[in-house]
């Protein structure tokens, strides 16, 4: 319990009843919960308790294998699986991948070198104990502290330096996708925005008289100028604007729960702290500012509400499940994003996010704007333009009063073609800002509508009362320069001009299509009318394209052929410097040893066992027939001799180790031949110190 449940634990150190009911029930439910709450989790609730099931498994079950099993090289398994686990359960971004995975296997490397080792020293220790040599002492005796890994450890680091320099290098030529699928990017989430109304559609109610006046909420230390963010709508389907879902190629975010806070370091801003206490608001969305940090519960029902609690990174919106009710109160700690001056908003680029696409365009917003930015030069200018060319023709109407022209609510596709092509430009903060999103977006502008509250009257060190009548909407356009930057499109309040008459001789506003923006934002991710330009590039040579994509192909088969097959192509590789190097020894003796260990080494590729630490008769004993036993004596006697052999019989041994190299294959299916080709055996069964201390013994 202190470690899986520590929050339950007496003192933090003793289990209590609750934290053991609560490891019980969290051994079977928490690897859920892990995948819909963000992370860190800390030690929220029962979370721990996947993370303390999987380390103790793995622990006992590794160290079992370890030091009770013959087969001690499977206990990497237990952290291999923990370090997959940890990956699938993990954050959708990948934190330094290539230092752990190399860590993991170098930890790997080792433990099954030393393993090796260990059980070698054993074996040879148990055998020196049954034989001894003709003087009574151990066979082999110096060779028994000889660290046999060395040449295994060496082959391995170079195979895995190899084969990891060619998986970088493919890595760049083709980089995987920016998006990383775990389990929880898969995974349903529990709060889908979907299952509730755009909190746009009623905007409204909060400007009738009986709602007007009425306090919504109160917000405690509240920033100046702050605008309080009630729900982030980035999809339009021609009806209504909504709350977007995350998906793989959409910014619109997932709902995720919050245990402890959300890491904002990335964020240049303010930070604040304000409290919220709700009045007569009802609703899923929870009032927010800035993008949180934290938030805390401070009602009698703090701890149901932090369990519905939900929060949208991506679109800095929060909400309960279960909604709001009067008196319940929280306080949040938040950053308050940069945001530029007036005078800098006509220098904003576009910035590359995507968003869901627009379904419907409405009817006449592509000529209004086309008369807004033609002849203005420069995305951040072209953005301003239509900006003033709403706030300047528009007038505001809620429609709600006697006094006030009519206004219809709402925001469908024929609400803003209303808007539009109408004698007098009449609507209010709902139909302004989904226009101006829509028209952002058509110059090449991600764009997003935000609907929340914006207090008229502001007391950052007291209480701000948050009334029906403060409901507004304003506009976010993602930049290269300071990502989501907010405007308001909303025209100032002012008289509203009686209707000239109607002349019967006026059509509506013709449609043309929005001038393309110049070249500099033409390059980025965004929305802009297709080009229906007539001209066609020139005819491409159909035999010369085929040829080119099957050439690509080709090459992109070979490159992933290479990367697949360089571990192998380096065991042969080494084998063949080790027979080069053998083979032009400086001296004949050296030759003709090299020539007896090229044979023992490809008797062992070859699937024999011929013991540990055997003699040259042994070895020929084990392959059989009489060539082994003939070259075997012969290196016996050049070795043993007195004298030096010439150059001419060391030459002889090498024509023979090739003849015997050719009969052990003979009988091979190509498989098996290639199997001893890119065989280990040779290469890590004997240290350096043990093949010097053998030629020592036999001498």
């Amino acid at each position: 319990v202190p470690l899986a449940v520590p929050q339950l634990a007496l003192w933090r150190i003793l289990p209590s009843l609750d934290g053991l009911r609560e490891l019980v029930f969290g051994t079977a439910t928490s690897w859920k919960q892990l995948l819909t709450i963000s992370l860190p989790v800390g030690s929220y609730q029962s979370l721990l308790v996947p993370v303390f099931i999987l380390i103790l498994v793995s622990v006992v079950v590794s160290l079992t294998v370890a030091l009770r099993s013959p087969l001690g090289d499977l206990a990497v398994l237990g952290p291999v699986a923990v370090f997959i686990v940890g990956i699938l359960f993990g954050p959708d971004s990948a934190l330094w991948p290539f230092p752990v995975a190399i860590g993991l296997t170098a930890v790997i490397l080792v433990w099954l070198v030393w393993n090796r080792w260990y059980r070698r020293r054993e074996s040879i220790r148990k055998l020196s104990t049954r034989e001894v040599s003709a003087g009574g002492q151990p066979v082999d005796r110096i060779a028994d502290g000889g660290f046999v890994g060395a040449r295994t450890l060496l082959s391995a680091g170079i195979i895995l330096a190899i084969a990891a320099t060619a998986s970088f290098g493919a890595s760049q030529l083709l980089p995987p996708a920016q998006d990383r699928v775990v389990l929880r990017t898969t995974i349903a989430q529990p709060f889908d925005a979907r299952d509730y109304p755009s909190p746009l559609s009623g905007f409204r109610k909060y400007e009738q008289p009986a709602t007007k006046s009425r306090t919504i909420f109160t917000v405690t230390n509240c920033p100046a100028d702050a605008r309080i963010r009630i729900a982030t709508l980035d999809t339009y389907d021609g009806v209504v604007y909504s709350v977007g879902r995350g998906s793989v190629n959409s910014a619109s975010g997932a709902f995720t729960r919050v245990p402890l806070s959300v890491d904002q370091s990335g964020v240049s801003g303010k930070t604040v702290t304000f409290g919220v206490t709700i009045g007569n608001y009802s609703g899923v969305w929870l009032p927010t500012i800035g993008k949180l940090e934290q938030v805390r519960f401070e009602s009698a029902n703090a701890a149901t509400l932090l369990g519905n609690f939900y929060y949208n990174n991506n679109s800095d919106t929060a909400a309960v499940v279960g909604g709001l009710a009067s008196g319940d109160t929280y306080s949040v700690t938040a950053v308050l994003p940069t945001q530029p001056s007036e005078s800098d908003l006509s220098t904003l680029q576009p910035g590359t996010v995507n968003l869901p696409a627009v379904a419907v365009v409405p009817d006449g917003l592509a000529a209004t704007l086309d008369g807004y930015v033609t002849g203005v030069s420069g995305a951040g200018n072209r953005l301003m333009a239509m900006i003033d060319g709403l706030r300047r023709d528009g007038y505001v109407s809620h429609g709600v009063s006697p006094t006030e022209p009519a206004s219809r609510s709402g925001h469908a596709a024929d609400r803003i073609t209303e808007l539009l092509t109408a004698q007098q430009m009449i609507g209010d903060q709902e139909q302004y800002a989904v226009t101006a999103a829509l028209m952002a977006r058509q110059l090449g502008f991600p764009a997003r509508v935000v609907f929340g509250f914006a207090p008229r009257d502001i007391n950052p060190t007291g209480q701000t009362r948050v009334d029906g009548g403060d409901v507004s909407a304003w506009i976010e356009v993602n930049t290269t320069q300071y990502g989501w930057v907010a405007i308001d499109p909303t025209p100032p309040l002012r008289p509203i001009p009686d209707a000239e008459p109607q002349d019967p001789t006026k059509v509506a506003r013709p449609q043309s299509p929005v001038q393309q923006p110049l070249k500099e934002t033409e390059t980025r991710d965004t929305q802009l009318p297709p080009n229906t330009s007539q001209e066609q590039d020139p005819p491409e040579n159909p035999a010369l394209t085929i040829f080119l994509r099957v050439l690509s192909g080709l090459g992109w088969a070979s490159l992933v052929m290479l990367v697949v097959l360089s571990p192998f192509l380096t065991i042969a590789i080494a084998k063949w410097r080790r027979r080069r190097l053998r083979r032009r020894a400086p001296t004949p003796i050296q030759r003709i040893a090299g020539g007896w260990d090229e044979f023992e080494d490809a008797v062992l590729d070859h699937g024999f066992t011929p013991g540990p630490t055997p003699t040259r008769l042994e070895v020929a004993q084990e392959v059989g027939g009489t060539q082994p036993f003939v070259l075997a004596a012969v290196a016996d006697r050049a070795i043993f001799a007195p004298g030096d052999p010439d150059p001419e019989q060391a030459e002889q041994v090498w024509k023979s180790v090739d003849d015997l190299r050719y009969s052990l294959d003979y009988n091979l299916s190509r498989w098996e031949r290639i199997k001893s080709l890119v065989s280990l055996r040779s290469l890590g069964g004997y240290s350096v110190r043990g093949l010097f201390a053998r030629e020592r013994t036999k001498r």
